[in-house]
């Protein structure tokens, strides 16, 4: 949800989001933009808390081996990408492969190691080839992911991915026209300043879309500087 002035349009769309059960917060009240940065040790003990439910869930699965997360947990970058691959079940982790392969790059272009942010996907299960997730899927996904930002409060926050977008700014977008622009998303009544841009996995497919990525990038790290933000 994208941060506006209540008006008749957003009663009408928070009466959507009670249909869709998406959960998002709608309030009138000033929106706290600071958040203390818990400790590591109750982020963990969040965090552990919060896979254990996702594990707990009825969510459509074809491997018991959950794709959590990878990297540091107190970073103030978190990268939210669309669902693991056969490889990163494999290893439990996200972005691996040639796709992390190439978010390695991507991010070593910009001056930072893959090590010192945070990442995870959407969906934390490899999606079965002849499935389509369900709405009531997706909507769990959704109130799961808004906890895991919450718990991880990053001050950059990178959507890579059409389903990644969806789930968090809404549908009937196109990440072609949404990327690059900046977005302040309210999760939990707290705002996190959000751009989405497209997935390594997509770039792999169309290498011609690299020159936009790599717009993206340049507008990140700007961001970074101007904020004086340490990774």
């Amino acid at each position: 949800m994208i941060k506006k002035d209540i008006n008749q349009n957003d009663i009408l769309n928070k009466e959507l989001l009670n249909i869709i059960d998406y959960n998002y917060l709608f309030n009138e009240k000033p929106i706290n933009r600071i958040k203390t940065k818990p400790t590591l040790k109750n982020s963990l003990n969040q965090l552990d808390a919060l896979k254990k439910k996702i594990q707990k869930s009825n969510l459509t699965k074809i491997s018991e081996k959950i794709v959590f997360s990878y990297g540091n947990v107190q970073s103030p970058l978190m990268i939210v990408g669309d669902s693991p691959g056969k490889i990163d079940t494999e290893l439990g982790k996200p972005f691996m492969s040639e796709t992390g392969n190439l978010l390695d790059k991507m991010l070593n272009a910009i001056k930072i190691k893959r090590e010192n942010i945070y990442t995870t996907n959407v969906v934390n299960y490899l999606i079965p080839e002849d499935k389509n997730l369900e709405q009531s899927e997706l909507n769990s996904y959704s109130i799961f992911l808004k906890d895991h930002i919450s718990i991880i409060n990053p001050k950059i926050l990178i959507v890579m991915g059409s389903l990644a977008m969806e789930i968090i700014i809404g549908k009937g977008k196109k990440i072609s026209e949404e990327r690059g622009k900046w977005k302040d998303v309210i999760i939990q009544n707290n705002v996190y300043k959000t751009i989405i841009t497209f997935h390594p996995n997509y770039l792999l497919r169309k290498p011609d879309q690299k020159k936009y990525s790599w717009q993206d990038l340049k507008i990140i790290r700007r961001e970074i500087d101007k904020k004086n933000i340490f990774i």
